[in-house]
């Protein structure tokens, strides 16, 4: 399906450089903030007392987080589980009271900003639960990167494999970048959705090269940088069809999901806005760099020794 159709290809590799001195200086600039700001991580990776409330009809979690506004409290979570009666409230970890006393503060707050809630359970979530968390969602975002370059690696070969892992990284540094700076509060949403940009990225990549050995294969006579420019002009509508229509929900969740989805959508809004710009005008740059060409892609003609040449077998 195609909005329109671009018939003379965009030079896009004449500008090849200037796009990547771009990239190189939004990647140094991520990093920099990751080292010098950090990130400020939630609830779930630092530790701290979890509460957990239930109200007889539909909570109002607007007045939850306003009633901890007012009582002092913050960097806290509230987010509904199970059904909208049932509140889970997660606060950080502090030295001067214990989790009962945080809970029984927490219970008069709520009587008198959202009243109606009944105590479930307090507990205490030590930083060691954190600390395993980040482990394994660094495990986890290794382990999608690994088999990333194995697929790519057998779909294609390893110059496109090599190109598509260092844009999608691209990425995800870069949306860490963004939450440093800003001091955006990185969860395990924040985290699902960098595992999320990576696949959706990738797609993106695998595509662009999907045409770029379709067109390797068929077309005699291009250069290898008017042969990714045509792959990339190819699918431009497709990109804009795709990433306008996930972007569209992407928003709905940025603007009605809540706070809850709030930091996730911005992080998925990050990676689709970049993971367009890498996969196009980072990843096929490097392809061209490492030399891909068309010989990749066509085994070349082996005769039998001994046959005449009407009589050669490919």
């Amino acid at each position: 399906m195609e909005f329109f159709r671009i018939k003379k290809d965009i030079p896009f590799m004449r500008h090849a450089l200037v796009f990547n001195v771009i990239s190189l200086i939004t990647f140094l600039l991520a990093v920099f903030f990751l080292l010098h700001r950090g990130l400020h991580l939630s609830v779930e990776f630092t530790g701290g007392t979890l509460i957990e409330v239930n109200y007889a009809q539909g909570a109002d979690l607007e007045k939850v987080r306003n009633g901890l506004t007012k009582a002092g409290y913050s960097d806290f979570a509230v987010q509904s589980f199970g059904s909208s009666r049932d509140v889970m409230i997660r606060l950080p970890l502090s030295t001067e009271q214990t989790s009962a006393k945080i809970g029984e503060s927490v219970m008069s707050t709520l009587n008198a900003e959202a009243p109606g809630a009944s105590l479930r359970r307090v507990e205490f979530v030590g930083p060691q639960v954190g600390k395993e968390l980040a482990e394994q969602g660094s495990m986890a975002l290794l382990w999608v990167i690994v088999f990333i370059v194995i697929y790519l690696a057998f779909r294609f070969e390893w110059r496109f494999s090599v190109s598509a892992i260092v844009a999608n990284l691209h990425d995800v540094v870069i949306i860490l970048g963004f939450f440093a700076f800003f001091q955006w509060e990185f969860s395990l949403t924040v985290l699902a959705a960098l595992l999320a940009v990576l696949g959706y990225s990738v797609n993106e990549s695998v595509v662009v090269f999907d045409r770029v050995r379709e067109t390797f294969k068929k077309v005699r006579g291009l250069t290898t940088p008017q042969v990714l420019d045509h792959a990339i002009t190819s699918t431009i509508s497709r990109t804009i069809i795709t990433h306008g229509c996930t972007q569209l929900m992407v928003l709905s969740m940025l603007f009605f999901g809540g706070e809850t989805l709030h930091y996730f959508a911005i992080a998925l809004t990050i990676g689709i806005c970049f993971g367009i710009y890498s996969s196009v005008l980072v990843a096929s740059p490097l392809v061209m760099w490492l030399g891909a060409s068309r010989e990749h892609f066509i085994k070349p003609v082996k005769k039998i020794e001994g046959a005449n040449d009407e009589g050669a077998v490919v």
